[in-house]
């Protein structure tokens, strides 16, 4: 029997676990990086051990580190948490070779389908059905080349070793396929420390549905049904919900027993789950194994009842599973979100900074949060961006929707840009609560989802003017409190009452004037932290504040022509040189940050006038990369120049 684990995670998986474990009287152990050393999974478990370090490979991926640790504070076992090295085989075997319990799978099962060619061989033998593809051992880009030409295009690029979107590109022609091949390899070395591909058919209009299976150690292997995680966003799941709109209980019991036969093939213990490409006409073709728990169990546990987090302790334990397939629930419907810092009108740009704001609501019915953040903290350019996952359980998929929608506007987030307009806009969208669903959902409904900026109305800034109003201190002068300067009613003698003031959001300035007893309207959420006040307009939460305009009229723009970092990161890659020609969209910068890469690109045709940075260089946002001069500057030059000879 395990009494005691370390948790070799971070973030709102590490609280969910070490919440868990200590209900079951378990002793916790937290693991932290130099940027975590005060982050809330830190303080929510019993002991806490410091890794160093700021980037993952020293700290969370330290596989070293991490045994010590274990080690050291006298932890029995030891949970992986998702990402990081929760599929990673070297670091399971690395847990039990110091005398440990790993509460996840086998490292052989783990090295199955660790590697997703050797997964996709294993699972043709196991007669489980396959998307074409390319998996084999010549890693070579004509190898590549050769098998995409044969599948025919779109083709998927894919990293071997892990999931979560990172190593994934989709390639739509040959020309694309050695950059693609180049930028694919770079982040799957980043995130799982294994640069090897594979290529798939990339299919039009699939659903990704995915089936959650749990083995215990005494042969006993069971499905506990699927999740429909369609809606994605640069291959990243952004919303998921079990169980999966129309499908019927023939093809959810088809998928089960193959997800369960997948299982059975590599000698599988403990949770994990088989994920599926859909297509249209009820044919579906197995991706992938995640060896691990997923980020979206909670829409699992909601509609069975079941506490998978225990299950996984009480497996790795020993004990057997306590029910057969025929006993598992299948209660209403359930939908969780991911709450992401970043930036959906920038391409989805993960946003670092401080949490200036976080406020979660009182739960209602069905509602359920699982975070890792407090007010306060800083969101780091070297983690994945999510600060949670909000869920939502009803006795049927609209009660569980707009209990969802509910909960999502009732969570404020400020000080970062964060997805959660977008999260409102893709709920209350009659394509989704009508479950049409697909890969594609987010670029069909671009034009709704992804609004571009525009000048704030009048009635946003008289809102925004009201609740500052409200806002203010009420105290009066100390040594005149009767005194009519000391009261902020606005008052004039011989003039009505009014007040002016000087707002600014978004980078637009206002100032507005207002007549007294105005309130702020009842469908607006309005939070005061300090200087800045939050309101709710059209979802959004944004963020106003009072500017001092004798100031603001000394202010100059900003010189033009240069690119700038869109967020903190480290620079990959250098793709030009001074007194370089480029054309509109060029990529000039390649910027790894939160484990992903990002293009910058040229926004207009021009020369490279001077690069800023350099391959290697850890850059903060704003920082300028590239100084770029325009064609049209330099065609003048020229005639000047050509006028003197």
């Amino acid at each position: 029997m395990i009494t005691s684990l370390l948790v070799a995670n971070r973030g709102e998986i590490a609280c969910r676990v070490i919440r868990t474990a200590k209900a079951m009287g378990l002793t916790t152990v937290a693991v932290h990086s130099a940027v975590d050393h005060d982050a809330r999974h830190v303080h929510t478990a019993d002991r806490r051990v410091d890794l160093g370090g700021a980037k993952p490979a020293d700290s969370y991926l330290a596989i070293d580190k991490l045994i010590d640790a274990a080690l050291t504070s006298g932890a029995q076992a030891v949970h992986p948490g998702y990402g990081f090295l929760s599929e990673n085989a070297d670091f399971a075997r690395a847990v039990e070779a110091a005398g440990l319990i790993f509460i996840g799978p086998p490292a052989a099962a783990i090295e199955a389908m660790g590697s997703k060619s050797a997964a996709k061989a294993l699972m043709e033998q196991a007669g489980v059905p396959l998307v074409p593809g390319y998996h084999g051992a010549d890693q070579s880009p004509e190898s590549f080349r050769v098998a995409a030409q044969g599948i025919g295009y779109p083709v998927l690029l894919k990293a071997s070793a892990g999931g979560g979107g990172k190593g994934m590109k989709v390639v739509q022609h040959e020309a694309e396929l050695t950059d693609a091949l180049l930028s694919a390899r770079r982040e799957a070395q980043a995130a799982f420390g294994d640069d090897r591909l594979l290529l798939e058919k990339y299919l039009l209009k699939p659903r990704h549905v995915e089936i959650q299976i749990f083995a215990d150690q005494h042969g006993n292997c069971l499905y506990l049904h699927e999740r429909d995680c369609s809606i994605q966003r640069r291959h990243q799941k952004v919303v998921e919900e079990a169980p999966a709109p129309g499908l019927t209980d023939q093809t959810r019991r088809a998928m089960g027993e193959a997800a369960v036969r997948a299982a059975q093939a590599i000698g599988y213990v403990g949770a994990g789950t088989v994920e599926f490409l859909l297509d249209e006409r009820g044919e579906f073709f197995f991706m992938e194994m995640n060896t691990r728990l997923q980020v979206e169990h909670p829409v699992t546990e909601a509609i069975t009842g079941l506490d998978l987090v225990a299950w996984q302790i009480r497996v790795a334990g020993g004990e057997p599973l306590p029910i057969s397939q025929s006993q598992v629930p299948l209660l209403g419907h359930a939908i969780e979100v991911r709450l992401y810092a970043e930036d959906p009108d920038q391409d989805f740009l993960p946003a670092s900074g401080r949490l200036e704001l976080y406020r979660e609501p009182a739960l209602t019915a069905g509602q359920r949060i699982d975070s890792g953040v407090n007010e306060g903290d800083l969101i780091s350019p070297f983690y994945d961006p999510m600060l949670g996952k909000l869920v939502a359980w009803g006795e049927n998929r609209e009660q569980a929707r707009l209990r969802l929608l509910d909960l999502l506007r009732k969570t404020f987030v400020g000080g970062v840009r964060t997805n959660r307009a977008f999260l409102c806009r893709i709920l209350e969208h009659p394509a989704f609560a009508a479950a049409e669903l697909d890969t594609d959902f987010i670029p069909r409904h671009a034009a709704h989802l992804l609004r571009p900026s525009s000048p704030l109305p009048d009635t946003f800034w008289q809102q925004a003017a009201i609740a500052f109003l409200h806002g203010e201190p009420t105290e009066r002068r100390a040594d005149d409190p009767d005194s009519p300067w000391a009261d902020r009613s606005g008052q004039r003698f011989g003039l009505p009452a009014s007040y002016r003031l000087h707002l600014h959001c978004n980078g637009e300035q206002r100032v507005v004037r207002l007549d007294p007893g105005l309130t702020v309207a009842d469908n607006r959420a309005a939070i005061r932290n300090g200087a800045t006040l939050y309101l709710s307009w059209d979802d959004e939460l944004l963020e106003v504040t009072r500017f001092d305009p004798i100031a603001a009229a000394d202010t100059r723009p900003q010189p033009e022509g240069g690119l700038i970092a869109p967020m903190n990161g480290s620079i990959v890659q250098v793709l030009v040189k001074p007194g370089q020609a480029v054309a509109a969209g060029t990529p000039l910068i390649v910027l790894e940050a939160m484990k992903m890469e990002h293009s910058i690109r040229a926004r207009q045709s021009g020369v490279v006038k001077q690069l800023c940075c350099s391959e290697g260089d850890m850059v903060s946002e704003g920082a300028v990369l590239v100084e770029m001069e325009p064609h049209s500057s330099l065609a003048g030059e020229a005639s000047e120049r050509g006028s003197v000879q």
